[in-house]
Protein backbone atom coordinates (compact mmCIF):
# COMPACT_ATOMS: atom_id res chain seq x y z
CA UNK A 1 0.00 0.00 0.00
CA UNK A 2 1.47 3.35 -0.87
CA UNK A 3 2.08 5.35 2.25
CA UNK A 4 1.25 8.88 1.24
CA UNK A 5 -2.17 10.39 0.60
CA UNK A 6 -3.14 13.65 -1.06
CA UNK A 7 -6.38 15.56 -0.62
CA UNK A 8 -7.90 16.63 -3.91
CA UNK A 9 -10.06 19.73 -3.52
CA UNK A 10 -9.94 21.04 -7.08
CA UNK A 11 -11.99 18.19 -8.52
CA UNK A 12 -15.76 17.93 -8.20
CA UNK A 13 -17.77 14.92 -9.21
CA UNK A 14 -20.51 16.94 -10.89
CA UNK A 15 -23.17 14.29 -10.53
CA UNK A 16 -26.06 16.68 -10.96
CA UNK A 17 -24.54 17.86 -14.22
CA UNK A 18 -23.78 14.23 -15.08
CA UNK A 19 -27.44 13.28 -14.77
CA UNK A 20 -28.59 16.31 -16.72
CA UNK A 21 -26.04 15.84 -19.49
CA UNK A 22 -25.92 12.08 -19.87
CA UNK A 23 -29.24 10.71 -18.63
CA UNK A 24 -30.80 8.16 -20.93
CA UNK A 25 -34.32 6.75 -20.93
CA UNK A 26 -35.97 3.97 -22.88
CA UNK A 27 -37.68 6.56 -25.11
CA UNK A 28 -34.38 8.03 -26.31
CA UNK A 29 -32.82 7.03 -29.61
CA UNK A 30 -29.80 5.00 -28.53
CA UNK A 31 -28.41 5.10 -32.07
CA UNK A 32 -27.33 8.71 -31.50
CA UNK A 33 -24.56 7.40 -29.26
CA UNK A 34 -23.11 4.98 -31.82
CA UNK A 35 -19.62 5.87 -33.00
CA UNK A 36 -19.41 6.83 -36.66
CA UNK A 37 -16.47 4.45 -37.17
CA UNK A 38 -17.83 1.54 -35.12
CA UNK A 39 -17.02 -1.96 -36.41
CA UNK A 40 -19.77 -4.20 -37.77
CA UNK A 41 -18.17 -7.23 -36.08
CA UNK A 42 -15.49 -7.24 -33.39
CA UNK A 43 -13.59 -10.31 -32.20
CA UNK A 44 -12.53 -10.22 -28.56
CA UNK A 45 -8.80 -10.68 -27.98
CA UNK A 46 -6.77 -11.36 -24.87
CA UNK A 47 -6.18 -8.15 -22.93
CA UNK A 48 -9.52 -6.59 -23.85
CA UNK A 49 -11.78 -5.17 -21.15
CA UNK A 50 -15.52 -4.55 -21.31
CA UNK A 51 -14.84 -0.83 -21.20
CA UNK A 52 -12.47 -1.11 -24.21
CA UNK A 53 -15.03 -3.02 -26.26
CA UNK A 54 -17.91 -0.72 -25.28
CA UNK A 55 -15.85 2.26 -26.40
CA UNK A 56 -15.41 0.75 -29.88
CA UNK A 57 -19.18 0.88 -30.46
CA UNK A 58 -20.48 3.72 -28.27
CA UNK A 59 -19.57 7.30 -27.52
CA UNK A 60 -20.86 6.59 -24.00
CA UNK A 61 -19.53 3.15 -23.06
CA UNK A 62 -21.59 2.94 -19.86
CA UNK A 63 -24.75 2.59 -21.99
CA UNK A 64 -23.54 -0.86 -23.09
CA UNK A 65 -26.42 -2.72 -21.31
CA UNK A 66 -29.00 -0.72 -23.30
CA UNK A 67 -28.00 -2.28 -26.63
CA UNK A 68 -26.85 -5.67 -25.38
CA UNK A 69 -29.14 -8.44 -26.61
CA UNK A 70 -29.10 -11.51 -24.38
CA UNK A 71 -28.42 -14.74 -26.27
CA UNK A 72 -30.56 -17.33 -24.45
CA UNK A 73 -28.77 -20.24 -26.10
CA UNK A 74 -25.44 -19.24 -24.54
CA UNK A 75 -24.48 -20.20 -20.99
CA UNK A 76 -23.64 -17.08 -18.96
CA UNK A 77 -24.35 -14.65 -21.85
CA UNK A 78 -23.17 -11.71 -19.74
CA UNK A 79 -19.62 -13.13 -19.67
CA UNK A 80 -17.38 -12.40 -22.65
CA UNK A 81 -14.27 -14.40 -23.51
CA UNK A 82 -11.33 -14.02 -25.93
CA UNK A 83 -12.40 -15.43 -29.30
CA UNK A 84 -16.03 -14.36 -28.97
CA UNK A 85 -17.43 -12.30 -31.86
CA UNK A 86 -19.65 -9.29 -31.13
CA UNK A 87 -21.76 -7.99 -34.03
CA UNK A 88 -23.87 -4.85 -34.37
CA UNK A 89 -27.28 -5.59 -35.88
CA UNK A 90 -30.52 -3.63 -36.22
CA UNK A 91 -33.73 -5.07 -34.76
CA UNK A 92 -37.01 -3.16 -35.14
CA UNK A 93 -35.05 -0.08 -36.09
CA UNK A 94 -32.84 -0.15 -32.99
CA UNK A 95 -29.16 -1.10 -32.77
CA UNK A 96 -28.38 -4.29 -30.86
CA UNK A 97 -25.16 -6.09 -30.01
CA UNK A 98 -25.24 -9.88 -30.30
CA UNK A 99 -22.54 -12.36 -29.52
CA UNK A 100 -21.33 -15.59 -31.06
CA UNK A 101 -19.38 -17.71 -28.60
CA UNK A 102 -15.83 -18.59 -29.65
CA UNK A 103 -13.87 -21.68 -28.74
CA UNK A 104 -12.33 -20.06 -25.67
CA UNK A 105 -15.70 -19.61 -23.98
CA UNK A 106 -17.24 -22.96 -24.86
CA UNK A 107 -17.98 -25.58 -22.21
CA UNK A 108 -18.68 -29.30 -22.51
CA UNK A 109 -21.16 -31.20 -20.36
CA UNK A 110 -21.30 -35.00 -20.30
CA UNK A 111 -24.56 -36.74 -19.45
CA UNK A 112 -24.43 -40.50 -20.15
CA UNK A 113 -27.82 -42.05 -20.96
CA UNK A 114 -28.96 -45.43 -19.65
CA UNK A 115 -30.42 -48.19 -21.83
CA UNK A 116 -34.11 -48.97 -22.35
CA UNK A 117 -35.91 -50.14 -19.23
CA UNK A 118 -33.15 -49.06 -16.89
CA UNK A 119 -33.05 -46.41 -14.26
CA UNK A 120 -31.44 -43.40 -15.88
CA UNK A 121 -28.81 -41.85 -13.63
CA UNK A 122 -27.40 -38.72 -15.26
CA UNK A 123 -23.95 -37.70 -14.13
CA UNK A 124 -22.62 -34.31 -15.08
CA UNK A 125 -19.11 -33.00 -14.87
CA UNK A 126 -18.43 -29.51 -13.63
CA UNK A 127 -17.00 -27.62 -16.60
CA UNK A 128 -15.43 -24.24 -17.10
CA UNK A 129 -14.54 -22.24 -20.21
CA UNK A 130 -11.02 -22.60 -21.59
CA UNK A 131 -10.45 -18.88 -21.25
CA UNK A 132 -11.14 -16.49 -18.37
CA UNK A 133 -13.94 -13.97 -18.87
CA UNK A 134 -12.68 -10.50 -19.69
CA UNK A 135 -12.93 -7.99 -16.82
CA UNK A 136 -14.89 -4.75 -16.91
CA UNK A 137 -11.76 -2.65 -16.37
CA UNK A 138 -8.02 -3.15 -15.94
CA UNK A 139 -7.84 -5.33 -12.83
CA UNK A 140 -4.09 -4.92 -12.43
CA UNK A 141 -4.71 -1.28 -11.50
CA UNK A 142 -7.09 -2.12 -8.65
CA UNK A 143 -6.30 -5.72 -7.64
CA UNK A 144 -4.80 -4.79 -4.28
CA UNK A 145 -7.82 -2.63 -3.44
CA UNK A 146 -10.44 -5.34 -4.09
CA UNK A 147 -9.85 -7.38 -0.94
CA UNK A 148 -7.00 -6.06 1.18
CA UNK A 149 -7.75 -2.38 1.63
CA UNK A 150 -10.71 -1.19 3.63
CA UNK A 151 -12.27 1.82 5.30
CA UNK A 152 -13.42 1.48 8.93
CA UNK A 153 -14.79 3.69 11.67
CA UNK A 154 -11.91 5.40 13.54
CA UNK A 155 -12.75 3.69 16.85
CA UNK A 156 -12.27 0.27 15.22
CA UNK A 157 -8.53 0.85 14.85
CA UNK A 158 -8.22 2.62 18.20
CA UNK A 159 -9.56 -0.41 20.06
CA UNK A 160 -7.84 -3.12 17.98
CA UNK A 161 -4.90 -5.23 19.24
CA UNK A 162 -1.49 -3.86 18.21
CA UNK A 163 2.04 -5.13 17.58
CA UNK A 164 4.45 -4.58 20.49
CA UNK A 165 7.53 -6.51 19.36
CA UNK A 166 8.93 -9.30 17.26
CA UNK A 167 10.69 -12.42 18.48
CA UNK A 168 14.26 -11.83 19.67
CA UNK A 169 13.25 -8.18 20.26
CA UNK A 170 13.15 -7.43 16.55
CA UNK A 171 11.44 -4.14 15.71
CA UNK A 172 10.92 -4.60 11.94
CA UNK A 173 9.17 -7.77 10.80
CA UNK A 174 7.95 -9.50 7.66
CA UNK A 175 6.76 -12.80 6.19
CA UNK A 176 8.01 -15.84 8.12
CA UNK A 177 8.48 -13.95 11.40
CA UNK A 178 6.72 -14.31 14.72
CA UNK A 179 5.45 -11.26 16.51
CA UNK A 180 3.78 -10.39 19.80
CA UNK A 181 0.50 -8.53 20.01
CA UNK A 182 -1.08 -6.67 22.93
CA UNK A 183 -4.79 -7.38 23.15
CA UNK A 184 -7.20 -10.27 22.76
CA UNK A 185 -7.44 -11.46 19.16
CA UNK A 186 -10.96 -11.81 17.73
CA UNK A 187 -12.29 -15.23 16.81
CA UNK A 188 -10.90 -15.69 13.30
CA UNK A 189 -8.79 -18.13 11.31
CA UNK A 190 -6.54 -15.40 9.95
CA UNK A 191 -5.78 -11.76 10.59
CA UNK A 192 -4.84 -8.67 8.65
CA UNK A 193 -2.03 -6.51 9.96
CA UNK A 194 -3.03 -2.95 9.08
CA UNK A 195 -1.66 0.53 9.62
CA UNK A 196 -3.65 3.63 10.50
CA UNK A 197 -4.14 5.60 7.30
CA UNK A 198 -5.90 8.77 6.24
CA UNK A 199 -8.91 10.04 8.16
CA UNK A 200 -11.53 10.92 5.57
CA UNK A 201 -13.64 13.99 6.32
CA UNK A 202 -16.37 15.43 4.12
CA UNK A 203 -15.01 18.76 2.87
CA UNK A 204 -18.44 20.44 3.06
CA UNK A 205 -20.24 18.96 6.09
CA UNK A 206 -17.08 18.04 8.07
CA UNK A 207 -18.63 14.63 8.79
CA UNK A 208 -16.06 11.92 9.52
CA UNK A 209 -16.58 9.39 6.74
CA UNK A 210 -14.12 6.72 7.86
CA UNK A 211 -10.47 5.88 8.28
CA UNK A 212 -8.19 4.05 5.88
CA UNK A 213 -6.87 0.74 7.25
CA UNK A 214 -3.72 0.26 5.17
CA UNK A 215 -3.07 -3.42 4.50
CA UNK A 216 0.40 -4.59 5.60
CA UNK A 217 0.20 -8.38 5.68
CA UNK A 218 -1.57 -11.60 6.66
CA UNK A 219 -0.98 -13.64 9.81
CA UNK A 220 -2.28 -16.53 11.91
CA UNK A 221 -2.64 -16.81 15.68
CA UNK A 222 -0.20 -19.15 17.44
CA UNK A 223 -1.09 -18.62 21.11
CA UNK A 224 -3.00 -16.31 23.46
CA UNK A 225 -1.97 -15.79 27.10
CA UNK A 226 -4.02 -13.22 28.96
CA UNK A 227 -3.79 -10.08 26.80
CA UNK A 228 -0.59 -11.09 24.96
CA UNK A 229 -0.96 -13.00 21.69
CA UNK A 230 1.67 -14.63 19.49
CA UNK A 231 1.21 -14.44 15.71
CA UNK A 232 3.00 -15.89 12.69
CA UNK A 233 3.25 -13.70 9.58
CA UNK A 234 2.46 -15.80 6.52
CA UNK A 235 2.80 -12.93 4.01
CA UNK A 236 3.53 -9.22 4.01
CA UNK A 237 3.30 -6.38 1.51
CA UNK A 238 5.31 -3.99 3.65
CA UNK A 239 7.46 -4.32 6.76
CA UNK A 240 5.42 -4.74 9.92
CA UNK A 241 6.14 -2.01 12.46
CA UNK A 242 5.53 -1.53 16.17
CA UNK A 243 2.01 -0.17 16.70
CA UNK A 244 0.45 -1.75 13.61
CA UNK A 245 -3.08 -2.96 14.33
CA UNK A 246 -4.65 -6.42 13.99
CA UNK A 247 -8.08 -6.93 12.39
CA UNK A 248 -9.92 -10.12 11.49
CA UNK A 249 -9.87 -10.80 7.75
CA UNK A 250 -12.96 -9.64 5.91
CA UNK A 251 -15.61 -12.07 4.75
CA UNK A 252 -16.77 -10.47 1.54
CA UNK A 253 -17.59 -11.49 -1.99
CA UNK A 254 -15.25 -10.14 -4.62
CA UNK A 255 -16.78 -9.77 -8.07
CA UNK A 256 -14.43 -8.86 -10.90
CA UNK A 257 -17.10 -9.17 -13.61
CA UNK A 258 -19.08 -6.02 -12.78
CA UNK A 259 -20.37 -3.96 -15.69
CA UNK A 260 -20.30 -0.19 -16.39
CA UNK A 261 -23.60 1.46 -15.46
CA UNK A 262 -25.12 4.84 -14.68
CA UNK A 263 -26.29 5.52 -11.08
CA UNK A 264 -29.92 4.57 -10.48
CA UNK A 265 -30.76 7.86 -8.76
CA UNK A 266 -29.56 11.43 -8.93
CA UNK A 267 -26.57 11.94 -6.65
CA UNK A 268 -25.37 15.42 -5.71
CA UNK A 269 -22.47 16.92 -3.81
CA UNK A 270 -19.91 14.25 -4.68
CA UNK A 271 -16.21 15.09 -4.60
CA UNK A 272 -12.90 13.35 -5.00
CA UNK A 273 -11.41 13.71 -1.53
CA UNK A 274 -8.25 11.65 -1.88
CA UNK A 275 -6.01 9.97 -4.44
CA UNK A 276 -3.75 7.00 -3.79
CA UNK A 277 -0.05 7.19 -4.54
CA UNK A 278 0.84 10.66 -3.36
CA UNK A 279 0.88 12.00 -6.91
CA UNK A 280 0.54 15.69 -7.75
CA UNK A 281 -1.23 15.08 -11.06
CA UNK A 282 -4.11 12.60 -11.30
CA UNK A 283 -4.64 10.88 -14.63
CA UNK A 284 -5.95 7.75 -16.30
CA UNK A 285 -5.93 4.57 -14.17
CA UNK A 286 -5.28 6.38 -10.90
CA UNK A 287 -7.35 5.22 -7.92
CA UNK A 288 -9.35 7.88 -6.08
CA UNK A 289 -11.72 8.10 -3.11
CA UNK A 290 -15.07 9.90 -3.32
CA UNK A 291 -17.25 11.13 -0.46
CA UNK A 292 -20.30 9.17 -1.58
CA UNK A 293 -21.04 5.53 -0.80
CA UNK A 294 -23.73 2.92 -0.31
CA UNK A 295 -26.01 5.16 1.73
CA UNK A 296 -26.22 7.57 -1.24
CA UNK A 297 -26.98 4.74 -3.68
CA UNK A 298 -23.49 4.38 -5.17
CA UNK A 299 -22.99 0.85 -6.52
CA UNK A 300 -20.08 -1.10 -7.96
CA UNK A 301 -19.82 -0.41 -11.69
CA UNK A 302 -21.32 3.10 -11.56
CA UNK A 303 -19.64 5.45 -14.02
CA UNK A 304 -19.40 9.08 -12.92
CA UNK A 305 -18.33 12.17 -14.78
CA UNK A 306 -15.46 14.15 -13.30
CA UNK A 307 -15.72 17.93 -13.43
CA UNK A 308 -12.87 20.29 -12.67
CA UNK A 309 -14.12 22.98 -10.34
CA UNK A 310 -14.29 26.40 -11.98
CA UNK A 311 -11.75 28.99 -10.91
CA UNK A 312 -12.61 32.06 -8.88
CA UNK A 313 -12.71 35.25 -10.95
CA UNK A 314 -13.04 38.89 -10.00
CA UNK A 315 -15.97 40.74 -11.56
CA UNK A 316 -14.61 44.25 -11.63
CA UNK A 317 -17.88 45.74 -12.87
CA UNK A 318 -20.04 44.28 -10.08
CA UNK A 319 -17.09 44.43 -7.65
CA UNK A 320 -17.51 40.84 -6.49
CA UNK A 321 -15.82 37.45 -6.75
CA UNK A 322 -17.61 34.73 -8.70
CA UNK A 323 -16.87 31.09 -9.50
CA UNK A 324 -16.64 30.13 -13.15
CA UNK A 325 -18.58 27.06 -14.43
CA UNK A 326 -17.10 23.63 -13.81
CA UNK A 327 -15.61 21.89 -16.85
CA UNK A 328 -15.90 18.20 -17.60
CA UNK A 329 -12.49 16.57 -17.29
CA UNK A 330 -12.96 12.79 -17.41
CA UNK A 331 -14.77 9.66 -16.26
CA UNK A 332 -14.31 7.30 -13.35
CA UNK A 333 -15.79 3.92 -12.48
CA UNK A 334 -16.60 2.77 -8.93
CA UNK A 335 -15.09 -0.64 -8.11
CA UNK A 336 -15.55 -0.85 -4.34
CA UNK A 337 -18.07 0.73 -2.01
CA UNK A 338 -18.31 1.40 1.71
CA UNK A 339 -21.14 2.96 3.69
CA UNK A 340 -19.99 6.57 3.25
CA UNK A 341 -17.14 6.28 0.72
CA UNK A 342 -16.24 4.55 -2.51
CA UNK A 343 -13.07 3.73 -4.44
CA UNK A 344 -13.01 4.58 -8.13
CA UNK A 345 -10.68 4.12 -11.08
CA UNK A 346 -10.15 7.03 -13.48
CA UNK A 347 -11.03 5.56 -16.89
CA UNK A 348 -10.68 8.66 -19.03
CA UNK A 349 -8.85 11.92 -18.40
CA UNK A 350 -9.11 14.76 -20.89
CA UNK A 351 -6.54 16.71 -18.89
CA UNK A 352 -4.34 16.19 -15.81
CA UNK A 353 -6.00 17.06 -12.52
CA UNK A 354 -4.17 19.29 -10.07
CA UNK A 355 -3.98 17.99 -6.51
CA UNK A 356 -3.90 20.09 -3.34
CA UNK A 357 -3.68 19.04 0.27
CA UNK A 358 -6.35 21.50 1.36
CA UNK A 359 -9.81 20.25 2.20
Amino acid sequence: MRKSRAICQTLLIGLFAWVAATAWTATDDISQYLKADHPEVYQVVEGDTLWDISGKFLERPWLWPEIWRINPQIDNPHLIYPGDSIALVWIDGRPQLVMERGEGGRTIKLSPEGGSGTVNLKAKIRSEPLESAIPAIRLDAIQSFLVQNRVVEPNVLTGAPYVIQGERERLVLGAGDRLYVRGVLPDSESFNVVREGSLYVDPVTQEILGQEATYIGLGQAVAQEDDIATMFMSSSREEVQIGDRILATEERRVDSTFFPSAPQDEITGGEIISVFGGVKQVGQFDVVVINRGEREGIDVGNVLAIYKRGALARDRIANETIRLPSERAGLMMVFRTFEKLAYGLVLMADRPFSVTEEV
